[in-house]
């Protein structure tokens, strides 16, 4: 069994408010949850209107097929036009 751990550094562009951020950090999470059957929680920056780090939890028998999700995460959250990403980090136990 591997465990995958996703770290993502995010800036938020167009950012109004934490309330906004909130708002769209929940779309992001629910739609990386349905798309990719995943654990996911904003972990840092809490209190940042612009900034936002997620982790992301993936369980698989297949180390090659952990990393694999992981980084098509990484390529859907690149995709999202409202958000930057600043830095990211994949660690598979």
């Amino acid at each position: 069994m591997f465990v995958g751990i996703l770290r993502i550094e995010l800036f938020l562009t167009n950012g109004l408010s934490l309330k906004d951020k909130r708002m769209r950090l929940r779309s992001l999470i629910e739609r990386i949850k349905s798309n990719f059957n995943v654990s996911a929680s904003e972990v840092d920056e809490h209190d940042k209107w612009q900034k936002a780090v997620l982790g992301i939890a993936f369980v698989g028998n297949d180390k090659a097929f952990v990393n694999q999700v992981l980084c098509k995460i990484v390529d859907f959250v690149r995709s999202d036009k409202n958000l930057d990403i600043i830095d990211y980090s994949i660690e598979i136990l």
